[in-house]
């Protein structure tokens, strides 16, 4: 299968990764992209920019830059609730929103807790994807995720990072399986990313496209097989940014 996008990136001002937009723009075109999502951390996240940086997303021409770029978020689930670190208001004016559960950000909870925070996240219409879904110290009932997934048309993302012996999340590889599994049984699509702290990361699959065939998951549910079919997920006004011979596929 081909990837042909990115919908889960950092630059520079996340904080704790290291390279511009222009630099990762540049990696995601030699890696023969159609399209790259830059979604800096939120703003509970340490060392992370200030909300007046996502206000100043305005100013930014989606087609200046190696490909076709959007600009969104990663925002932080703060608790059982579904609360997130932006306000709506803010949030509305994303392109792409990846709600994810950071430790630095969040308490550790129960799994009746973290499932109610993810519904609840489901459910909310700005947010488009449920990021890194995968990390031992928050258990979650996959099945009970993906009916709201469904419900709500909303993807789950396979983190490449997650899988990564680098990673710091215990657990994903197994909580993965089991999620697929899940989102088989309900319909439920999901998305590949890289979560690229770095350029040389970008477009990067090469732990999650294995965990895929050892799942057994439909190809035809991976939207980035597509950048048509990714933006069925996204509000329609993202897709006039662009002209209409911007996307070979």
């Amino acid at each position: 299968m081909k990837y042909v996008l990115d919908s889960h990136t950092h630059t520079l001002v996340s904080g704790h990764a290291f390279n511009t937009i222009r630099e990762m723009t540049r990696a995601a075109s030699r890696k023969g992209l159609n399209l790259l999502a830059i979604t800096e951390h939120c703003v509970n996240m340490p060392g992370t920019c200030h909300e007046f940086y996502f206000q100043n997303y305005r100013i930014l021409d989606r087609n200046a830059y190696d490909i076709p770029t959007l600009f969104g978020v990663e925002l932080n689930i703060l608790d059982e609730k579904g609360s997130v670190d932006m306000s709506s208001e803010l949030l509305s004016t994303m392109d792409v929103a990846v709600a994810s559960l950071h430790p630095p950000c969040v308490p550790f909870m129960s799994k009746k807790d973290v499932t109610n925070s993810i519904i609840r996240i489901l459910e909310n219409p700005l947010i488009q994807i449920i990021g890194h879904l995968d990390d031992d110290r928050f258990p979650v009932d996959y099945d009970e995720a993906a009916r709201a997934a469904a419900a709500n048309h909303k993807l789950f993302e396979i983190n490449n990072s997650s899988l990564a012996p680098t990673s710091y999340r215990p657990g994903a590889h197994r909580n993965y399986l089991r999620l697929l599994e899940a989102c088989e049984k309900h319909d439920v699509e999901i998305i590949l990313n890289s979560d690229a702290h770095a350029d040389t990361l970008v477009g990067a699959h090469q732990y999650s496209e294995p965990l895929i065939t050892e799942a057994g998951f439909p190809l035809e549910k991976i939207v980035n097989d597509s950048v048509s079919h990714y933006f069925t997920y996204l509000k329609p006004e993202v897709r006039n940014y662009f002209p209409d011979n911007a996307f070979p596929n």
